[in-house]
């Protein structure tokens, strides 16, 4: 890796490590420190989610016209600002506020952060630069909440105010570090204060590769992550009985199969098709909710029920392990030149929907209606397969199979080659 890489992945690991440091414990802080209740403290997470939708449509413009890193930087001074600001907000509204910018800052600092991967790689080393930020953002959220948890005392104010001025200070200190990165000359489109924001998303829209991956993406986030803290938690524990420390060790397996599968996954997929190592993410995760469904479902012991409720978490994590270095890379090479930060920024847009919706969906499901949740999430699992199969037959060959060229975005001059059946 060149300077500038390694900047941006300590960027990645901040980034993530001040995530995991704060939104645990956001619940306890302003229900039950601030004495400002349930509601007010289901209200402040359901910001985080509408902050990001706001704001996610306007970002890929901003990085498009001014490049990433000036949009980085803004969006860590906002984040530090609502940070510092809701660890001393003592009433709602300011609670709400500081949320509100900390939510914001937080959602653009992914797509900018991933445009800077782009114009900092080649399509020979994109897929490892993927991996490695996808490694680091889950190292950075385990450290973030074991030091988190540590530090806070639900009964001391003092200490949750710490707590948020040290987020504050990272997200500073990950400024700095940012306005030190030296970008390569990237490709820009010309002309790009006089295009309209609705031209840029009708071009995006009009991409239908993109489109497909899009409505792909959305099924990947709604039946994973979306359920992870929510309906499949919930499932496990009203249908199968899991204990909270069991919980715990499911959510520790899925983290620890990432960690070490990483790598060794990474070295399988380089060299296969994109659309394929995504149809064989949709299987495995079958695979982990008839795994679910057996814990909840079936008559075995609570042993058994135990393990292959861990065992969903696991297989879960091996998939996330293939999809890092698979889909982010594709989002980037389906991008026009000078475009991957518009693409980048639609992509997240579609993962905040779906871990809106998911859990909305999910919860009430997994805690109540146990055997259509594992039903309807299977059958989303084999959809994943259909779906990335057909996304497969509106790629080209270099954006299915990378190691064949470089890449579109990182290619100079000429024309890529439009897949075959997509339209003008």
């Amino acid at each position: 890796m060149g300077a500038a890489m390694r900047r941006i992945h300590v960027g990645n690991a901040l980034s993530a490590f001040g995530l995991g440091f704060t939104v645990p414990y956001l619940y306890v802080y302003v229900a039950q420190v601030r004495g400002l209740g349930a509601m007010t403290a289901g209200l402040v997470l359901a910001v985080f989610a509408v902050a990001a939708l706001i704001v996610l449509p306007f970002a890929g413009r901003a990085i498009v016209r001014r490049g990433p890193r000036p949009v980085l930087l803004a969006a860590l001074v906002t984040a530090a600002l609502g940070s510092l600001s809701l660890g001393l907000a003592s009433n709602g509204t300011t609670v709400l506020l500081s949320a509100a910018a900390l939510g914001a800052g937080q959602a653009v600092m992914q797509p900018a952060l991933a445009t800077m991967i782009v114009d900092c790689s080649t399509a020979d080393t994109r897929s490892r630069a993927f991996a490695m930020q996808f490694f680091l953002q889950n190292l950075g959220l385990g450290v973030g909440g074991l030091i988190g948890g540590n530090l806070v005392d639900s009964t001391r104010v003092d200490s949750f105010t710490l707590l948020f001025s040290i987020e504050a200070a990272v997200f500073l200190l990950l400024a700095v570090v940012m306005a030190t990165v030296r970008m390569p000359h990237s490709p820009r489109i010309e002309g790009a204060p006089a295009q309209s924001a609705g031209g840029s998303w009708k071009q995006l829209l009009g991409n239908r590769a993109m489109v497909q991956l899009c409505v792909l993406g959305f099924v990947l986030f709604f039946a994973c992550y979306g359920q992870f803290e929510s309906g499949l938690s919930a499932y496990g524990v009203e249908a199968a009985g899991i204990s909270t420390s069991a919980l715990g060790s499911a959510l520790a397996a899925n983290t620890l199969m990432i960690v070490v599968a990483q790598f060794a996954v990474l070295k399988f997929v380089e060299r296969r098709r994109r659309s394929r190592v995504i149809a064989g993410v949709g299987l495995i995760w079958a695979v982990a909710w008839v795994m679910a469904g057996y814990a909840g479902l079936g008559h075995g012991s609570q042993e058994m029920a135990t393990a292959a409720f861990v065992s969903t978490y696991a297989l879960f994590g091996l998939g996330e392990a293939m999809l890092s270095p698979t889909v982010a890379p594709l989002v980037a090479d389906l991008a026009p030149s000078g475009m991957a930060g518009q693409y980048n920024s639609a992509f997240a847009l579609v993962k905040q929907l779906a871990l809106a919706v998911g859990p909305a969906v999910g919860g009430p499901m997994g805690a109540s209606l146990h055997a259509p949740y594992i039903v309807t999430f299977l059958l989303f699992s084999l959809g994943i397969t259909g779906l990335a199969l057909r996304l497969g037959r509106q790629l080209t060959a270099v954006q299915d199979q990378p190691w064949l060229g470089k890449s579109r975005v990182v290619a100079r001059g000429g024309a890529a080659a439009e897949p075959v059946g997509a339209e003008a």
